[in-house]
C-alpha cells in the first residue's frame, strides 16, 4: 500500500504532466474548438514558447546541441548558459551572505541598545522607504557594469529585511532569562552569545528564506539595467529579439537558482534549530 509521501509525489507528478501538456499542445486544441477571439494567450506560444522550443533553446544556449562542439561553443559564446548561471549565483549568493552578516550584526547592536536605536532609527526607516529599484541606476554608476555593482544591490535589499527581523527577535527575547544570567554573573558577551543570539534564530531564519529570493531579485534587476554577463542580460538580448524561447530558459534557471539556495538555507536552520521541536526529526 502506498505511503502518504508516496501518494503526494504521485500526485505533483501528474499534475505536473497535466500542466506540460496543456502548454505544448493547449494552443491548438483551444483553436480547434473555441472561436479565436475566446483562446487563451498565456497558451499563445509567441508570448510563452512550448516546452519543446524551450528545451530546443536550453541545448543551444547551453552549447549541448552539438556535443561534438562544446568546447567550442564555450569559448566563442561570452555569455553563454553556463556562464551567465555561474555569475548570476556567484553574484546572489555574495550579496545574500554580505546582506544578511550585516543585517544580523545591526540588528543585534540596535535591538539590544536603545540609545543606539533611537540614534538611527529614523535614518533606517527613511533609507527602508526608498524603493531599492530606484537605487540600481546610482550603484550602477557607482560601481559600473561589473559583478560588484550586482552584490551591493542584491546586499541592499538583503539587509532591511534581516535587519528588521534580527531587531525584534532581539527585543523579543524573555528580560527574565536576561536577568537570571547576569545573577549568574554573565558578562553582557556572555548574554549575547548564550542567550539572545539563541532566542533571535528563529527570527533570523525566518528572514532568510525569503531574502535568498530577494537578493536573486536585486542582481538579476541590476543585469537588467546594465552588465557584461548573467541570466538577466540572457533575458534582455531575448527580448529584444522577440524569443520567448531564450526567456523561459533563463527564468527556469533562475527558479532552479533560487530553490538551490532556499534549499541550503532551510538545512542550515534545520541544523542550527535542532534543539526546537519542529526540527528535532529534521535534524
Amino acid at each position: 500500500m502506498a505511503t502518504r509521501r508516496q501518494v503526494i509525489v504521485l500526485w505533483q507528478i501528474a499534475i505536473f504532466a497535466f500542466l506540460l501538456v496543456i502548454w505544448q499542445w493547449g494552443f491548438e486544441w483551444s483553436k480547434a474548438v473555441l472561436p479565436r477571439a475566446y483562446v487563451p494567450k498565456i497558451l499563445d506560444p509567441y508570448f510563452v514558447a512550448k516546452p519543446s522550443l524551450i528545451w530546443q533553446s536550453f541545448l543551444r544556449l547551453s552549447c549541448l546541441n552539438d556535443p561534438s562542439d562544446f568546447l567550442v561553443c564555450f569559448r566563442n559564446a561570452d555569455n553563454n548558459l553556463w556562464i551567465a548561471t555561474l555569475v548570476t549565483l556567484k553574484n546572489t549568493w555574495w550579496g545574500f551572505l554580505f546582506g544578511s552578516a550585516a543585517g544580523i550584526v545591526v540588528g543585534l547592536l540596535l535591538g539590544r541598545s536603545d540609545v543606539l536605536a533611537r540614534i538611527f532609527g529614523p535614518f533606517i526607516l527613511a533609507f527602508n522607504s526608498i524603493p531599492r529599484i530606484a537605487l540600481v541606476p546610482l550603484i550602477i554608476l557607482m560601481f559600473g557594469l561589473g559583478d560588484v555593482s550586482k552584490v551591493v544591490t542584491a546586499a541592499l535589499v538583503v539587509f532591511f529585511i534581516v535587519f528588521f527581523n534580527t531587531f525584534e527577535g532581539t527585543r523579543a527575547v524573555d528580560r527574565d532569562q536576561i536577568a537570571a544570567a547576569r545573577l549568574l554573573g554573565a558578562s553582557e558577551l556572555t548574554i549575547l552569545r548564550t542567550v539572545v543570539i539563541p532566542s533571535a534564530l528563529a527570527w533570523v531564519f525566518a528572514s532568510l528564506l525569503p531574502a535568498v529570493s530577494f537578493a536573486l531579485v536585486g542582481v538579476i534587476v541590476g543585469e537588467f539595467i546594465g552588465a557584461e554577463r548573467g541570466l538577466g542580460k540572457l533575458i534582455i538580448e531575448a527580448e529584444a529579439r522577440a524569443n520567448a524561447s531564450e526567456m523561459m530558459v533563463a527564468i527556469f534557471i533562475m527558479m532552479i537558482v533560487g530553490t538551490m539556495l532556499a534549499l541550503l538555507v532551510q538545512y542550515l536552520q534545520s541544523y542550527l534549530l535542532r534543539w526546537q521541536p519542529q526540527f528535532e526529526r529534521s535534524a
